[in-house]
């Protein structure tokens, strides 16, 4: 599903200073895994998320995501592999504050020439999945918390993406949502999607369901 070979990521501060982000790492994950990146701020765990999801390029080596090498990909070509693969979970919930809960889980499909049939159909399919159809005409600044995270993990599904990358995503939320989103995950992993998920909280180290745990440090991975 996703294999990152003998990649390294800099970044260029001026011409006589580099910042390395990742130092020769290698990951794979399987089709319906659950992979936690672990790491403090700055260990490289969301520069992981980004080469994936080719948001950003590999200064050195290979990023290989359901057969396609994303990181030789156009900008173009890397939009739309995302619109068609991936599903992302901000820490942040990058909602649109005043618009409607279905505009919101609607937007990324809106690059896609469909028929509002099939936005309709995909709509009442993640809702429903996230018990929030009862909530699709409410504006999102008047919901609570509990429901902009469901809002929000919703937008992610509604292309049907394999893979979902979550980075940070309990960050600013408590326990109880914490607890909440956990089992969401749980949901999701039941379904067949492969899930990676960057974090430092440690509610996520000891989930049975968790196939395997990264642990990041400075830009590479340590035992």
């Amino acid at each position: 599903m996703i294999k990152l070979q003998n990649i390294t990521k800099e970044y260029i501060i001026n011409k006589d200073e580099k910042v390395i982000a990742l130092n020769n790492i290698n990951i794979e994950v399987k089709k319906g895994e659950l992979v936690v990146l672990k790491g403090a701020s700055g260990s490289g765990k969301s520069t992981v998320l980004s080469l994936i999801a080719s948001l950003t390029k590999p200064t050195h080596g290979e990023v290989i995501v359901n057969d396609t090498s994303v990181a030789k990909l156009s900008d173009s070509f890397a939009s739309d592999f995302r619109l068609e693969n991936i599903g992302f979970i901000f820490q942040k919930y990058n909602l649109i504050p005043n618009i409607s809960v279905k505009d919101n889980i609607i937007l990324p499909l809106i690059p896609i020439n469909t028929t509002d049939e099939f936005l309709n159909k995909r709509l009442k399919s993640v809702m429903n999945i996230f018990n929030i159809i009862h909530k699709e005409n409410i504006i999102v600044k008047n919901l609570s918390g509990g429901e902009q995270q469901r809002v929000a993990i919703a937008r992610s599904m509604v292309n049907d993406p394999d893979l979902i990358l979550a980075d940070e995503p309990t960050a600013n939320l408590d326990e109880k949502l914490s607890l909440n989103f956990i089992e969401t995950l749980k949901e999701l992993k039941s379904l067949g999607k492969t899930i990676v998920v960057a974090t430092h909280d440690p509610l996520f180290f000891e989930l049975p369901f968790v196939d395997k745990i990264i642990n990041m440090q400075n830009g590479k991975i340590i035992n």
